[in-house]
């Protein structure tokens, strides 16, 4: 299940990698050209194959812009996972910017960086976000506002989704739910023992768990892009929100368990007159 040689072998290629195309991002930006919003999805995509992620795609991503992404969160590299198939920029938390080397990776990417526990400033930061949907941006949000252990998904919280009736040519934009499950490690089912070496959770340190992450053996994260809905669907953003853990939650769940022929319909809150359903 790997070696301390090959993680030293892929810390290599990653830093190589990442140091090489920091630049030619940074050009992009500067120029504004549309590379700016190519690059990062085929730099993640070359990462995954660095780090060892093997990724099984189900369902169908939402093609046309400003898509809100929605998604279960448990590991940094989710960011790589969703990086590599959406074109879009991410939500995060506010200390990130600061991180070493990672902030300024997050910047690159044109991430949108939030105060979740300052109240005073939510208008603030859903005018960021709507503004961004409105320039034809697609945005990836975790919901849950940490990570967890992979298992399960968390209680999503909902303040975000009311950039959500953000409305772009007459119309609100399109919300499409995301699960993100690590489910093997070299081929054998990962179960709650080896799922840590993907999950990055609680009081976990960073650096060693990237390195551990980096000498393990190939992970299967499998991503399962849900049913895409819009608020006028719901009674509330909270409706929305809630509807879209239970889209999470369960594909999550299922991977977990190794149900995937199994196809459940999530079903819409009871408050919600069937004729409103997408």
């Amino acid at each position: 299940m790997g070696s301390p040689a090959l993680g030293i072998v892929r810390l290599i290629a990653y830093f190589g990698w990442t140091l090489l195309l920091i630049p030619a991002q940074a050009l992009a930006l500067v120029l504004k050209s549309p590379l700016r919003y190519r690059i990062p999805r085929f730099y993640h995509a070359v990462c995954t194959r660095i780090i060892g992620l093997d990724l099984v795609v189900r369902g169908e991503m939402v093609a046309e812009p400003p898509v809100l992404f929605t998604s279960n969160h448990s590991s940094y590299l989710d960011i790589t996972v969703l990086g590599a198939l959406i074109p879009g920029s991410f939500v995060a938390k506010t200390e990130v910017a600061g991180w070493p080397f990672f902030g300024l990776l997050a910047k690159l990417q044109r991430t949108v960086f939030v105060e979740r526990k300052a109240r005073t400033g939510a208008g603030r930061q859903r005018d960021d976000l709507k503004a961004r949907l409105e320039a034809g941006d697609n945005l990836i949000l975790f919901p849950e506002g940490t990570s967890s252990d992979g298992n399960r998904t968390l209680p999503f919280k909902t303040a975000l989704f009311a950039v959500a009736s953000t409305r772009v040519a007459g119309r609100p934009i399109t919300v499409q739910p995301v699960s993100v499950t690590a489910t093997r490690l070299d081929g054998l089912p990962m179960g709650f023992a080896f799922r840590p070496f993907y999950a990055w959770y609680g009081n976990m340190d960073l650096a060693p768990h990237l390195w551990q992450a980096f000498c393990a053996g190939r992970m299967t994260v499998e991503v399962e892009f849900h049913a895409p809905v819009t608020i006028e669907a719901f009674a509330s953003r909270k409706a929305l929100g809630e509807h879209c853990w239970r889209a999470v939650a369960h594909g999550v769940s299922q991977a977990v368990a190794g149900r995937h022929g199994v196809e459940q319909a999530v079903p819409m809150p009871e408050h919600v007159p069937a004729e409103a359903a997408p």
